[in-house]
């Protein structure tokens, strides 16, 4: 007979993963905030993190715990909305599990196992952020963070990230693919691989850098093409959306969600980050690039699309708010999923109509204070000119 206290968590969870969602009254015609988050590590199944076995765990403790769930690739497939979630276990150690919806805004229920991959890195550590793709070559592409060990530094945090890639037909078998290499960035971060063909090319959307943690040289998101995916090699990377001094990009940014393809142009979503006294802040910002020409900016709204808000804010990296996974639905809804501060993971609501309207009409930032307020006494003074017809 199974421990009672089993079915007293497992009527908790129960109650937690049938609560329905809604929208928060927050308002900036952009999008929607929903007010419960999707995943948290309450979510997790607990046959992952129990020993059910009441000879084994006559106390039914946790024995394999889970300290949180975050960034999650997302993709709609077999008529569910899939989210392949990073696990972070109590060991530090991350991998990936499939949580699927009917909506995409709540219900989301874990499959009965996680992803396991091919072993095929001995020298690997740690897996995290996976981006997916539907690519037009009919395969679903997991582009990821592979962590090692750096063993040219004795410092026991120095460590090399590598693009990993897996592929896979039903979101159940993952075929691994060596890991991407890029001949003039020693590590790379952020990877997500262009749903289309480039030129007859696999395009992917890269972030050079020169070690693990500092960009160093690395000038921003970098856009590459290579020939073969099953061996992929890029040797010429294009910086398109760059870090700026005293904008959100100054310390770092990375590409965030597979692009998403509109009328006037593929919309980017992406993290900036910048340095503060309280360490670093991770917002989330948008741009375009042609679509004859993903390597072409054609738009870059000024500033953040989101940033962390209220309780958002707290968590086990503060301040931060990263994304690596939306879905565009058929009526021309944007499911775009979040994590905040490497905790949990919420989704806000958009349309194709309202993100475009964002990444074209938003005005780029001008770079200089006087210039801004200049920017914003210009839209005051329109303002209070249509105010003042209005009123008379």
């Amino acid at each position: 007979m199974l421990n009672p206290q089993y079915y007293i968590e497992k009527a908790k969870q129960e109650r937690l993963l049938e609560r329905k969602n809604e929208k928060t009254d927050e308002y900036n015609g952009v999008f929607s905030r929903y007010r419960y988050p999707v995943l948290t590590r309450e979510h997790i199944p607990l046959t992952w993190r129990y020993d059910l076995d009441p000879e084994t765990n006559p106390n039914f403790e946790e024995r394999l715990g889970v300290n949180a769930v975050l960034n999650s690739g997302a993709i709609e497939f077999g008529g569910k909305y899939c989210l392949a979630a990073r696990i972070e276990g109590n060991d530090r150690k991350s991998f990936f599990g499939i949580a699927e919806s009917d909506n995409g805004i709540d219900g989301f229920r874990f499959r009965d196992y996680p992803i396991q991959l091919e072993d095929t890195c001995p020298e690997e550590t740690n897996v995290y952020d996976m981006r997916l793709t539907k690519h037009e070559d009919g395969w679903i592409y997991g582009v990821f963070c592979s962590e090692s060990k750096d063993r040219s530094d004795p410092d026991l945090s120095a460590a090399v990230a590598a693009a990993g890639i897996v592929r896979t037909k039903d979101l159940v078998n993952w075929e691994r693919l060596p890991n991407l290499v890029t001949k003039h960035s020693p590590q790379q971060r952020n990877v997500v691989l262009h749903p289309e063909f480039v030129d007859g090319r696999y395009a992917f959307y890269t972030r050079p850098m020169d070690s693990f943690i500092d960009t160093g040289s690395g000038g921003g998101i970098g856009f590459g093409l290579c020939d073969d995916i099953t061996h992929a090699v890029i040797d010429e990377e294009k910086i398109l959306s760059r870090r700026r001094y005293h904008q959100i990009t100054e310390a770092k940014n990375g590409e965030c969600t597979v692009p998403i393809r509109t009328e006037k142009g593929w919309i980017h979503i992406a993290h900036g980050v910048r340095n503060t006294a309280a360490g670093l802040r991770y917002v989330i910002y948008a741009y375009a690039t042609a679509l004859d020409d993903p390597s072409r900016v054609i738009a870059e709204p000024g500033g953040l699309l989101m940033g962390p808000r209220g309780g958002e804010r707290v968590g086990d990296v503060s301040n931060v708010l990263f994304s690596n996974g939306a879905i565009v639905k058929k009526d021309g809804t944007v499911l775009l999923y979040y994590a905040s501060s490497d905790t949990r993971v919420h989704v806000a609501e958009t349309t194709l109509g309202r993100l475009t309207d964002y990444v074209f009409h938003t005005p780029s930032d001008p770079g200089r204070s006087v210039l801004c307020v200049q920017q914003r006494c210009g839209m005051i003074r329109h303002n209070l000119e249509i105010l003042k017809r209005e009123e008379g």
